[in-house]
């Protein structure tokens, strides 16, 4: 396990050894070969490039296989468990990808009129009513495209009702407990508040008594930003007590529904006392992470904050027609503005009620009890050898602490471990409140098959991080590249491509 066969080629097996474009193209190499353009005047007179770009050229052949090999280093979904923490990296069904895919859906453009995109508004508005619903709010902002853009749609919200009631430059802490994800103190900040941290108990929620403390003074309170279930995987038990005292302080409940899919179906935020709540598509509502689309952050209001909801949004009108609100007057002039050039992210929204109308309200229920008991099992099938960070039954994501280890092993030996045995590591080292944290959701996706596969694997490495196994500290050794030294990557990032000098002459003797 600890020796490295080197190769020739710099290639491990069938994966191919590919340097950087620069290494393996040169400028004067091109995909095309088209003629001299006759008669063509130069335009730019002396502002035309003298010298070549520096850019590398690339033939056709040399370009796709350069990005195919480049994929082939990554994992993805499609390749097996994902088990990263509080990111519901959950199978894209392609039915969706489907439907995505129609010329009436992605063809259209932003600018288009109205009257010739009628079913792209309608589909905008089904399942902007399927959210309202499942979350028992009243009002739902379109326009957020990814998960933290729709906290600051959340806050903004919260700011501008602050503002109406006159009291925008006085109210401006934020609690923010320590469970919460890490994108909601740089929202509060974002949004000119000062964000107050309240404790976690032993139970990996929010402390009470640290809670009611914060509370003592109240006539600067703007609000609380939690996550719920939050991110030690945990529902938190103590949330309409939290709501009612945060309404009685005169400050708004912001949660964050990046957790979503834990209790769609089961539990109604609205119910909860909640004023607004982001909903990552991309994660409960299966549409693709990262490369394979951009996010979709749809974000949900109470009464309260329905008046400030960011344009544009959609109306229907008596007769059947679709129309997008681009300015508001009169009483919707209330709004805090607008967040983007356009209405969202149409490919997203195209997924997402693709998946909610072939799951239903019922399948949408089983898909968070599912990934509940997934979570669950992972949990229960590892405990004999790992730590739970805390007792009980977890909600969607099982969370361990480095107890277990011996001396010397870290919780990245054990991530870099996981890579040699074919899966992407959990997240590490969050939520912070738990040391050498590992967090686990396998979402409602994973067969016990493939749960059991991903747990033999874990298991065996951790048995190796418990025995103080010293080669752990220089995995991986079967990807196609070694442990990069982190510190030295961060602080001394090389992020530019230089050539390397020409070889000098070596001199007669």
């Amino acid at each position: 396990m600890t020796t490295t066969i080197e190769t020739i080629s710099g290639s491990r097996g069938l994966l191919q050894h590919e340097g950087l474009l620069f290494e393996i193209g040169t400028p004067a190499t091109t995909g095309v070969d088209l003629p001299k353009p006759k008669g063509l005047k130069n335009r730019l007179g002396g502002t035309a490039r003298k010298t070549d770009t520096g850019l590398a050229g690339l033939s056709e052949p040399q370009a796709v296989r350069h990005y195919m090999r480049l994929s082939q280093r990554n994992y993805a979904i499609d390749l097996g468990l994902f088990p990263l923490g509080s990111c519901t990296m959950k199978h894209n069904p392609r039915l969706n990808e489907k439907l995505a895919r129609l010329p009436g859906f992605a063809d259209i453009h932003p600018l288009q009129p109205q009257a010739t995109v009628q079913g792209a508004l309608e589909l905008i508005d089904e399942l902007a009513t399927w959210l309202k619903v499942l979350t028992g709010m009243p009002a739902v902002a379109m326009s957020p495209k990814a998960g933290a853009h729709g906290e600051f749609c959340g806050m903004m919200a919260i700011r501008q009702a602050l503002i109406a009631r006159g009291e925008g430059e006085t109210r401006k802490r934020v609690l923010v407990p320590q469970s919460a994800h890490g994108t909601n103190p740089a929202t509060a900040v974002q949004c000119g508040f000062i964000v107050d941290e309240i404790k976690a108990n032993k139970r990996g929620r929010v402390d009470m008594e640290d809670f009611r403390r914060k509370l003592e003074r109240t006539d600067d309170i703007a609000g609380i930003m939690l996550t719920n279930p939050n991110t030690c995987g945990l529902f938190e038990t103590d949330i309409r007590e939290i709501a009612e005292l945060i309404h009685s302080a005169g400050g708004y409940f912001y949660c964050d529904g990046a957790n979503f899919n834990a209790i769609v179906g089961r539990v109604r935020p609205g119910d909860l006392g909640i004023d607004a709540m982001h909903i990552n598509l991309h994660k409960t509502f299966s549409t693709p992470h990262g490369g394979g689309g951009p996010g979709s952050g749809p974000t949900v209001l109470s009464e309260a904050l329905a008046p400030y909801a960011p344009v544009p949004w959609i109306t229907k009108d008596e007769d059947g027609i679709f129309r997008l609100v681009e300015q508001v007057e009169g009483e919707a002039s209330e709004s805090f503005g607008r967040m983007v050039a356009f209405h969202g992210q149409m490919g997203m929204f195209v997924r997402a009620l693709s998946y909610i109308l072939s799951h239903g309200a019922d399948g949408l229920k089983q898909a968070a009890e599912d990934a509940v008991l997934n979570a669950n099992y992972i949990q229960s099938r590892l405990k004999h050898i790992m730590s739970p960070a805390f007792e009980g039954y977890c909600m969607h994501e099982a969370l361990f602490s480095d107890a277990f280890t011996a001396d010397g092993i870290e919780t990245l030996d054990i991530a870099k471990a996981l890579i040699d045995e074919g899966y992407h590591p959990m997240t590490m080292y969050f939520p912070l409140v738990v040391h050498g944290a590992m967090l686990i959701e396998p979402t409602e996706t994973e067969s016990k098959a493939e749960l059991e596969r991903f747990c033999e694997a874990l298991e065996g490495v951790a048995r190796r991080a418990a025995q103080g196994d010293p080669s752990l500290k220089g995995a991986p050794y079967l990807a196609p590249m070694r442990r990069l030294d982190e510190t030295r990557a961060a602080r001394k990032p090389v992020l530019k491509w230089t050539a390397p000098e020409p070889a000098r002459p070596i001199a007669a003797e």
